[in-house]
């Protein structure tokens, strides 16, 4: 099997060892980029009968920009704001650990069906929050599992108000699917 496709699917079996091994590979950068972005074309075809197929491409700049704005931020709180005593990272293995925490993001795809689309995102998105919990705690080298939960509810929570603040300056809110 394809190594970057096995990478993938150990990700989102949520396996802690992968996300040790993409932490530790500096060549995988372009790998965990290339799962944001296929990540993001699923959501982008899972919503194309819908928001049309601008929306592919505008969402996976969206989700790109989203993916490094969300790992700058959880490295910021992880490392400086939360840390724990063995905690040590840089921004490259958060930015691997998380593009890799969107592999389960690929169901997105199945949103083509319409009747399958609201569960099938809420599904997606429980996994890659999931996903992206034992990534950070992985990354940060965290003992709590509690505290990378808490480090990636506050990221969250930062970015959504970044991005609510980016839409009402630039325009309105996308109309969910």
């Amino acid at each position: 099997m394809n190594p970057f496709v096995n990478r993938m699917i150990r990700a989102a079996r949520l396996e802690a060892g992968l996300y040790e091994e993409v932490e530790a590979d500096k060549g995988a950068m372009g790998q965990a980029m290339g799962v944001v972005v296929l990540s993001s074309l699923a959501a982008g075809i899972g919503v194309v009968t819908t928001q049309g197929f601008s929306g592919i491409l505008l969402g996976t700049i969206a989700a790109l920009v989203g993916w490094y704005v969300w790992a700058f931020l959880t490295y910021f709180i992880g490392t400086r704001m939360l840390p724990e005593s063995g905690t040590h990272a840089d921004q490259g293995e958060l930015l691997r650990t998380i593009g890799f925490s969107s592999s389960p993001g690929l169901i997105r795809v199945l949103g083509i069906i319409p009747f399958l689309r609201g569960i099938v995102f809420f599904a997606a998105s429980v996994w890659m929050l999931v996903a992206m919990v034992i990534a950070v705690r992985q990354a940060l080298d965290y003992e709590s599992t509690l505290r990378a939960v808490g480090v990636c509810v506050i990221g969250w929570l930062i970015q959504m108000l970044l991005l609510a603040l980016v839409f009402a300056i630039f325009g309105g809110m996308p109309q969910p699917a």
